[in-house]
């Protein structure tokens, strides 16, 4: 998915790095709601492990790898403005010392997977929420979903930029079909990478996932007696 320099055209790239101005520009304001002493060393570790795990590829059929992008994993563990801010690091480091991801396309990269996989992660695991029963056992499915989700909608976004600004004449539907086909495939390890790591976290300690605290919030205080010795 890191999109390289050169694919898009200047004015579309131009246009998501305004995009990613404004919308990590927002998210340092909103962040300060989502932070806490529990979520604040959180998001170093979800910003260190993303970039860790983006670093491992894992194979997807005829030829092509996938790793994972982390949107929904940030957004599910501190917050969807905390994790724009997460991912949005970890690509700036990758595009600046690994290049990974061209710097002229870092907006780009940015839109793609700091914004668009946050927030359709988080939106998507919210509704799943919401409508699901208060459970904590069903948040890491939900957080899986919402990743699985969230990667073939991040890469048809990054088709509708390459047909407004490709450099290349490649025609819209075999894009589309390309990169929404290998892309449903990375989703499937995209969501069990992150159930996984959701689970483990909640298993431990519940209250350091910022997803789960609304369900936390709703449980009943259980006072079992005391057992004679």
């Amino acid at each position: 998915m890191h999109v390289p320099d050169g694919f898009l055209d200047a004015p579309t790239s131009a246009a998501t790095g305004a995009v990613a101005v404004a919308v990590v520009g927002v998210a340092l304001v909103r962040a300060r709601n989502e932070l806490d002493d529990k979520t604040a060393p959180m998001a170093g570790l979800v910003a260190a492990f993303i970039f860790a795990v983006q670093m491992l590829n894992f194979p997807v059929g005829a030829g092509t790898s996938g790793h994972l992008m982390g949107g929904a994993l940030a957004a599910v563990l501190v917050g969807p403005w905390t994790g724009v801010l997460c991912v949005s690091v970890v690509l700036l480091v990758q595009s600046l010392l690994f290049a990974d991801g061209g710097i002229t396309a870092l907006g780009t990269n940015i839109v793609l997977m700091a914004i668009t996989t946050v927030l359709v992660g988080w939106v998507v695991f919210r509704l799943l929420q919401l409508v699901l029963p208060k459970r904590l056992s069903l948040t890491p499915a939900q957080a899986g979903i919402g990743a699985f989700v969230s990667v073939p909608v991040a890469a048809s976004v990054f088709v509708v930029l390459y047909a407004l600004g490709g450099t290349a004449d490649i025609p819209f539907d075999t894009l589309m079909t390309a990169m929404f086909g290998v892309h449903t495939l990375i989703g499937i390890g995209e969501g069990v990478i992150t159930a996984l790591a959701v689970g483990a976290i909640i298993a431990v300690r519940p209250d350091l996932v910022h997803g789960a605290r609304p369900v936390l919030a709703q449980r009943e205080l259980v006072i079992k007696p005391k057992v004679a010795a």
